[in-house]
Protein backbone atom coordinates (compact mmCIF):
# COMPACT_ATOMS: atom_id res chain seq x y z
CA UNK A 1 0.00 0.00 0.00
CA UNK A 2 1.47 3.39 -0.96
CA UNK A 3 1.47 6.28 0.85
CA UNK A 4 -1.51 8.39 -1.31
CA UNK A 5 -3.19 4.79 -0.46
CA UNK A 6 -2.80 5.47 3.28
CA UNK A 7 -3.79 8.98 2.88
CA UNK A 8 -6.77 8.20 1.57
CA UNK A 9 -7.64 5.59 4.42
CA UNK A 10 -6.48 7.86 6.71
CA UNK A 11 -8.71 10.33 5.82
CA UNK A 12 -12.03 7.74 5.98
CA UNK A 13 -11.22 6.90 9.21
CA UNK A 14 -11.23 10.32 10.29
CA UNK A 15 -14.38 10.91 7.99
CA UNK A 16 -16.02 8.28 10.29
CA UNK A 17 -15.15 9.09 13.45
CA UNK A 18 -15.96 12.38 13.52
CA UNK A 19 -19.59 11.04 11.88
CA UNK A 20 -19.92 9.16 14.64
CA UNK A 21 -19.19 11.48 17.20
CA UNK A 22 -21.49 14.31 15.54
CA UNK A 23 -25.11 14.43 16.32
CA UNK A 24 -26.27 13.38 12.88
CA UNK A 25 -29.82 12.38 12.72
CA UNK A 26 -29.78 8.97 10.11
CA UNK A 27 -32.21 8.19 8.67
CA UNK A 28 -35.05 6.47 10.91
CA UNK A 29 -33.18 7.51 13.89
CA UNK A 30 -35.61 9.44 16.45
CA UNK A 31 -35.44 12.80 17.37
CA UNK A 32 -34.26 13.35 21.18
CA UNK A 33 -38.00 14.41 21.73
CA UNK A 34 -39.16 11.19 19.87
CA UNK A 35 -37.17 8.68 21.62
CA UNK A 36 -39.54 6.77 24.14
CA UNK A 37 -39.45 7.32 27.58
CA UNK A 38 -40.90 5.63 30.90
CA UNK A 39 -44.25 7.52 31.35
CA UNK A 40 -42.56 8.66 35.16
CA UNK A 41 -39.71 10.02 32.87
CA UNK A 42 -41.12 12.35 31.26
CA UNK A 43 -40.18 15.98 32.31
CA UNK A 44 -41.54 18.38 28.75
CA UNK A 45 -44.82 20.05 29.66
CA UNK A 46 -45.78 19.87 26.79
CA UNK A 47 -46.07 16.32 26.34
CA UNK A 48 -47.31 16.00 29.88
CA UNK A 49 -49.76 18.26 29.21
CA UNK A 50 -50.91 16.77 25.77
CA UNK A 51 -50.75 13.38 27.34
CA UNK A 52 -52.96 13.72 30.56
CA UNK A 53 -55.13 17.10 29.95
CA UNK A 54 -55.73 17.98 26.47
CA UNK A 55 -58.40 15.23 26.11
CA UNK A 56 -60.77 17.50 28.63
CA UNK A 57 -59.05 20.88 28.72
CA UNK A 58 -58.01 21.52 24.96
CA UNK A 59 -54.87 21.69 22.78
CA UNK A 60 -53.23 24.51 24.51
CA UNK A 61 -55.88 24.57 27.17
CA UNK A 62 -59.14 25.73 25.85
CA UNK A 63 -61.85 24.40 23.48
CA UNK A 64 -62.22 21.19 25.32
CA UNK A 65 -65.45 19.81 27.29
CA UNK A 66 -63.88 21.43 30.63
CA UNK A 67 -63.22 24.60 31.91
CA UNK A 68 -60.06 26.04 29.71
CA UNK A 69 -56.56 26.34 31.05
CA UNK A 70 -55.10 28.85 29.36
CA UNK A 71 -57.36 31.69 31.08
CA UNK A 72 -55.19 34.23 32.78
CA UNK A 73 -57.70 35.12 35.14
CA UNK A 74 -58.71 31.94 36.62
CA UNK A 75 -54.72 30.92 37.03
CA UNK A 76 -54.76 34.53 38.51
CA UNK A 77 -57.47 33.44 40.97
CA UNK A 78 -56.19 29.52 41.80
CA UNK A 79 -53.96 29.10 43.84
CA UNK A 80 -50.83 26.08 43.54
CA UNK A 81 -52.37 24.05 46.18
CA UNK A 82 -55.37 24.22 44.90
CA UNK A 83 -54.77 23.50 41.48
CA UNK A 84 -51.70 20.50 43.34
CA UNK A 85 -55.54 18.71 45.03
CA UNK A 86 -57.66 18.20 41.96
CA UNK A 87 -54.89 16.89 39.42
CA UNK A 88 -53.71 14.61 42.26
CA UNK A 89 -56.73 13.44 44.21
CA UNK A 90 -59.45 14.45 41.23
CA UNK A 91 -62.75 15.61 41.62
CA UNK A 92 -65.19 13.10 43.07
CA UNK A 93 -68.58 13.22 41.21
CA UNK A 94 -66.81 14.28 37.85
CA UNK A 95 -64.71 12.87 35.11
CA UNK A 96 -61.48 14.64 36.68
CA UNK A 97 -59.40 11.90 37.57
CA UNK A 98 -56.59 11.60 40.03
CA UNK A 99 -53.18 11.20 38.74
CA UNK A 100 -51.39 11.37 41.68
CA UNK A 101 -49.32 7.96 41.54
CA UNK A 102 -50.41 7.69 45.39
CA UNK A 103 -53.91 7.77 44.24
CA UNK A 104 -53.34 5.55 41.74
CA UNK A 105 -52.82 7.40 39.05
CA UNK A 106 -50.17 7.60 36.88
CA UNK A 107 -47.88 11.14 37.39
CA UNK A 108 -44.94 11.59 39.89
CA UNK A 109 -45.24 14.19 42.47
CA UNK A 110 -42.49 16.32 40.36
CA UNK A 111 -44.74 15.96 37.38
CA UNK A 112 -47.76 17.25 38.70
CA UNK A 113 -45.41 20.40 39.75
CA UNK A 114 -44.29 20.50 35.93
CA UNK A 115 -47.82 20.54 34.84
CA UNK A 116 -48.36 23.71 37.53
CA UNK A 117 -45.41 25.57 36.68
CA UNK A 118 -45.91 24.88 33.08
CA UNK A 119 -49.16 26.32 32.89
CA UNK A 120 -48.32 29.77 34.70
CA UNK A 121 -45.41 30.34 32.17
CA UNK A 122 -47.35 29.26 29.42
CA UNK A 123 -51.03 31.03 29.99
CA UNK A 124 -50.86 33.07 33.54
CA UNK A 125 -50.08 36.82 33.41
CA UNK A 126 -51.58 38.11 36.16
CA UNK A 127 -49.31 41.30 35.53
CA UNK A 128 -51.98 42.63 32.69
CA UNK A 129 -55.22 41.79 34.50
CA UNK A 130 -54.42 45.55 36.07
CA UNK A 131 -56.85 44.63 39.22
CA UNK A 132 -57.22 43.49 42.88
CA UNK A 133 -58.53 39.74 42.21
CA UNK A 134 -60.83 38.60 45.20
CA UNK A 135 -59.61 36.12 47.38
CA UNK A 136 -59.40 32.23 46.59
CA UNK A 137 -61.36 31.91 49.42
CA UNK A 138 -63.66 33.75 51.42
CA UNK A 139 -62.90 35.48 54.34
CA UNK A 140 -66.36 35.20 56.05
CA UNK A 141 -69.52 33.10 55.43
CA UNK A 142 -72.25 34.80 53.35
CA UNK A 143 -75.62 35.58 53.80
CA UNK A 144 -77.82 33.80 51.67
CA UNK A 145 -81.01 36.23 52.48
CA UNK A 146 -78.77 39.21 51.26
CA UNK A 147 -77.43 36.94 48.59
CA UNK A 148 -80.88 36.95 47.20
CA UNK A 149 -80.63 40.34 46.35
CA UNK A 150 -76.98 40.38 44.87
CA UNK A 151 -78.17 37.59 42.97
CA UNK A 152 -81.08 39.60 41.47
CA UNK A 153 -78.34 42.86 40.97
CA UNK A 154 -75.75 40.54 39.22
CA UNK A 155 -76.92 37.11 37.79
CA UNK A 156 -80.55 36.91 37.33
CA UNK A 157 -80.59 38.62 33.67
CA UNK A 158 -78.48 35.45 32.18
CA UNK A 159 -79.53 32.76 35.28
CA UNK A 160 -83.42 34.04 35.11
CA UNK A 161 -85.04 35.43 38.22
CA UNK A 162 -85.70 32.40 40.44
CA UNK A 163 -81.94 30.78 38.92
CA UNK A 164 -83.84 28.12 36.79
CA UNK A 165 -82.90 29.46 33.71
CA UNK A 166 -83.00 32.04 31.21
CA UNK A 167 -80.28 32.41 28.03
CA UNK A 168 -77.45 30.51 30.58
CA UNK A 169 -78.58 27.54 32.30
CA UNK A 170 -80.37 27.03 35.86
CA UNK A 171 -77.47 27.30 38.33
CA UNK A 172 -80.27 25.48 40.97
CA UNK A 173 -80.74 22.48 39.47
CA UNK A 174 -80.14 19.85 41.80
CA UNK A 175 -78.34 17.65 39.82
CA UNK A 176 -75.70 20.65 39.12
CA UNK A 177 -75.36 21.24 42.96
CA UNK A 178 -74.10 18.03 43.68
CA UNK A 179 -71.32 17.85 41.55
CA UNK A 180 -70.30 21.45 42.13
CA UNK A 181 -68.90 22.73 45.96
CA UNK A 182 -69.17 25.81 47.26
CA UNK A 183 -65.60 26.57 46.21
CA UNK A 184 -66.31 25.67 42.41
CA UNK A 185 -69.29 28.13 42.37
CA UNK A 186 -66.76 30.52 43.95
CA UNK A 187 -64.52 30.46 40.91
CA UNK A 188 -67.38 30.71 38.71
CA UNK A 189 -68.76 33.65 40.42
CA UNK A 190 -65.04 35.50 40.44
CA UNK A 191 -63.45 33.47 37.35
CA UNK A 192 -66.15 33.39 35.00
CA UNK A 193 -65.90 30.89 32.25
CA UNK A 194 -64.35 32.35 29.29
CA UNK A 195 -65.24 29.41 26.81
CA UNK A 196 -69.00 29.45 28.07
CA UNK A 197 -69.46 33.89 28.22
CA UNK A 198 -69.79 33.08 31.82
CA UNK A 199 -68.88 37.15 32.61
CA UNK A 200 -66.24 37.30 35.58
CA UNK A 201 -66.70 39.47 39.12
CA UNK A 202 -66.65 43.00 37.20
CA UNK A 203 -68.59 42.47 34.09
CA UNK A 204 -71.94 40.78 35.52
CA UNK A 205 -73.02 44.30 35.52
CA UNK A 206 -71.06 47.12 33.74
CA UNK A 207 -69.20 49.30 35.74
CA UNK A 208 -70.07 47.85 38.77
CA UNK A 209 -68.03 44.84 40.24
CA UNK A 210 -69.03 42.71 42.70
CA UNK A 211 -67.95 43.39 46.16
CA UNK A 212 -66.20 40.44 48.39
CA UNK A 213 -69.56 40.93 50.73
CA UNK A 214 -71.94 39.79 47.28
CA UNK A 215 -69.81 37.58 46.00
CA UNK A 216 -70.03 35.45 49.29
CA UNK A 217 -73.72 36.58 49.90
CA UNK A 218 -74.56 34.89 45.97
CA UNK A 219 -72.60 32.25 46.59
CA UNK A 220 -74.23 31.51 49.56
CA UNK A 221 -77.65 31.57 48.35
CA UNK A 222 -76.86 29.83 45.52
CA UNK A 223 -75.43 26.79 47.86
CA UNK A 224 -78.53 27.11 49.76
CA UNK A 225 -80.60 25.63 47.24
CA UNK A 226 -78.29 22.22 47.61
CA UNK A 227 -80.34 18.94 48.59
CA UNK A 228 -78.86 16.51 50.88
Amino acid sequence: MNILQNKFWLAVIVALSSLMGCNVRLPGKPTEIERWRAPEDVSDFNQLYTTNCAGCHGNGGKLGAARPLNDSLYLSFVPDDALRQVISQGRFGTNMPAFSQQAGGILTDRQIELLISGMRASWSKREELGTQIPGYTSSSSGDAVNGANAYQTFCARCHGPDGSGGSAGSIVDPNFLNLVSDQGLRTTVVAGRSDLGKPDWRSNLPGHPMSPQEIDAVVAWVAAHRKN
